[in-house]
C-alpha cells in the first residue's frame, strides 16, 4: 500500500500536544529513541517545553497526519549553529513508511542545507528513514540516554542535497 498519499504535514496545533504527550510516554518508544527528556512524565514540564517550541520563530514544527489522524510530529530547529531534524511517531504508525514520507515532505519544504539528524546506533527503523532520505553518516558519539538509563552510541547524519528521486535525470 502506498502511504504517501495518506501522509500530510500541517502546522502543529495546540490540540495536537496532548496526543504528543501520550505517545511519548510509551516505554518501548523511549528506549528506541534513547535521547529523550528525563522529565517526560511531567505534563507541566512537557507543556512548557512545547510552549517554547511553539513560540520559537526559528523552528519549523509540523504535525504528521496519516489519513487525517495525528501520527505525531516532525521538526527542524537550530542547534549549535546548524539545523537539526527530529521526528517522533506513535506506536500505531511505526513501520508503515510514515516517518520516511513525512521527512521527505519536510525536506521539500526546508531548502536550507546541510541538515543534521542523530539517532541511536541500534535504532534500525530511524536509520532506514534517514538513509532513504539521502542522509549520510558523519560521525558517532557516546552520550547518556535518558530513555535507556545508560550511555548509548548515537550516529550523526547530514543531508546536503535533494533526494535522489527528485534529482533531474541526465
Amino acid at each position: 500500500m502506498d502511504n504517501s498519499a495518506t501522509i500530510t504535514l500541517r502546522n502543529v496545533e495546540t490540540s495536537d500536544i496532548s496526543v504528543f504527550f501520550e505517545q511519548q510516554l510509551d516505554p518501548e518508544a523511549n528506549r528506541m529513541a534513547a535521547f529523550v527528556r528525563k522529565d517526560r512524565h511531567d505534563r507541566a514540564v512537557f507543556d512548557a517545553h512545547w510552549k517554547r517550541i511553539m513560540d520559537s520563530t526559528g523552528t519549523v514544527k509540523k504535525t504528521i497526519l496519516r489519513r487525517e489522524e495525528v501520527a505525531d510530529h516532525i521538526s527542524c530547529y537550530p542547534q549549535d549553529g546548524e539545523l537539526e531534524v527530529i521526528y517522533w511517531l506513535g506506536k500505531k504508525p511505526c513501520g508503515k513508511g510514515v516517518a520516511t514520507q513525512a521527512l521527505k515532505k519536510l525536506l521539500q519544504e526546508i531548502t536550507h542545507r546541510p541538515l543534521f539528524a542523530r539517532v541511536a546506533k541500534d535504532n534500525i527503523g530511524s536509520i532506514r528513514v534517514l538513509q532513504k532520505c539521502d542522509f549520510k553518516i558523519i560521525g558517532e558519539n557516546k552520550d547518556f540516554a535518558q530513555g535507556r538509563g545508560e550511555e548509548t552510541v548515537d550516529v550523526q547524519y547530514f543531508a546536503t542535497g535533494v533526494l535522489a528521486a527528485e534529482r533531474p535525470r541526465l
